[in-house]
């Protein structure tokens, strides 16, 4: 129970869907998710670091 909880937290903070949602997704579809958020955090963070720590660039 405690890694569903840690999962619905992560894409409910990222993208802000419901519980209701993200609970009737199977694990794979959220998993999948996470790892979606997990590469667009990394791609922020690299290009704030190449531009002295400003916005984003996709």
């Amino acid at each position: 129970m405690e890694k569903i909880a840690g999962e619905v937290a992560y894409i409910a903070y990222h993208f802000h869907w419901s519980l209701d949602d993200i609970l009737m997704m199977e694990h794979k579809e959220r998993h999948n998710w996470i790892q979606e958020i997990s590469e667009i955090n990394k791609r922020i963070n690299e290009a704030s670091k190449g531009s002295g720590g400003g916005g984003e660039s996709f």
